[in-house]
Parts: structure tokens; sequence; C-alpha cells
């Protein structure tokens, strides 16, 4: 497994079934450079945890679209399965009409390139990556096959990246939206401290 943050996004171009329902050929990842981006893998379509998943980032779509962030999912599958995946109403076990790009990553080489590939299952584990304007991974979480994300936690961390990149200053354990932050020095964290160690 690969460690990505800190470093640049790899690029990929692949099929993918767009957010309105087209399926394209040549999905890239430097087509939304310039925005914040968050790109999560799944194993599988047609599957258990997954669709719980991808519903529960549509669910909050429009939170990511007002942050100014593009979604974007992957997994192995092919392009037509996960079109009939879309077709799929969530009672019958799929995800519904998804308001974002859905990437056919069928070679692997973007789960590998991503250091997601699960080294029994060949497929990607649950990995997600907060990538920024520049295409640097600022936040990436990788969970194993039985365990679903928390996509409130991608929201919190989207969140407090806009608030370092606004303010200047860092955000410290557990901080949410409205708190305040702290300076990056010994006097800012001891300040910081003062108030709020007991609540930490």
């Amino acid at each position: 497994m690969s460690v990505l943050v800190g470093r640049q996004a790899p690029e990929f171009e692949a099929a993918a079934v767009l957010g309105n329902g087209e399926i394209v050929d040549n999905f890239k990842l430097a087509d939304s450079n310039g925005k914040l981006r968050v790109l999560f893998f799944w194993p599988l379509d047609f599957t258990f945890v997954c669709p719980s998943e991808i519903i529960a980032h549509d669910n909050r779509l429009a939170q990511f679209k007002e942050l100014g962030v593009e979604v974007i999912g992957v997994s192995i599958d092919s392009q037509f399965t996960h079109h009939a995946w879309r077709l799929t109403a969530p009672e019958k076990g799929g995800i519904g009409e998804v308001g974002f790009p859905i990437v056919a990553d069928v070679k692997h080489e973007i789960t590998q390139a991503y250091g997601i590939e699960h080294p029994e299952a060949g497929v990607a584990m649950r990995g997600s990556f907060l990538i920024d304007e520049n295409g640097v991974v600022q936040h990436q979480v990788v969970n194993n096959l039985p365990l679903g994300r928390n996509v409130d936690e991608m929201l919190r961390m989207v969140k407090a990246l806009k608030f370092h990149q606004q303010h200047g200053e860092v955000c410290p354990a557990g901080w949410n939206e409205g708190q305040e932050g702290m300076k990056d020095t010994a006097e800012g964290v001891a300040k910081y401290l003062g108030s709020h160690a007991e609540a930490l």
C-alpha cells in the first residue's frame, strides 16, 4: 500500500459513466484540475457494503458541490456494469442514478497506481483520497473490505482543508466547522491548549 499524502495524485484516463448516465470512453482526472476532488474506490459493483457507501456519497453530493468539490467513484467493474447498477433501484440492491462519475478501472491500473489493490482478493480496498486544486493528495484513508467509510468525516476534512487555506491556521484534533483553529507556533499551541485541552 502506498501513502500518497503530500504527493501528486496519479493521473488516469478511462471509461466512465457520468452523473447524467452518459457513458464516455475518455474520462480524465485532469479534466477537474483546479478543483478540490474526492476520489473514492470500492471493491465491486452489485455487492454489499459498497452500495451503502456510494449512496452515502450521493446523499451528500449537494454539500460537496457547495464546498466546490468534485466527487469521483472508481471500481474495477466495466462502464456497462456501472450503468446497469445505476439503473437498479436501491431497494433491489442497486445504487440508483447517482449524480457523480463512476470510473471503470477494468485493467486495475488506477487501483494499483493509488496503491490500494487488495493483495488476495485482487479488488480495490475502500480507499478515499482528498485531492487539492493543484493535484496534491491532502488526506487519505483506506478501509479493509468489511468496513464501510464515514462520508461525514470526508466532509469534515474538506472543511478543515478549506479553513487552513483561507485562514492559514492549522486544525487541532476533532476540529469542526465554526470552531477555533490554532497558529502553528509554540505560542499558538500553548494558547489553544490552555483553553481546550480538557475537551480534547
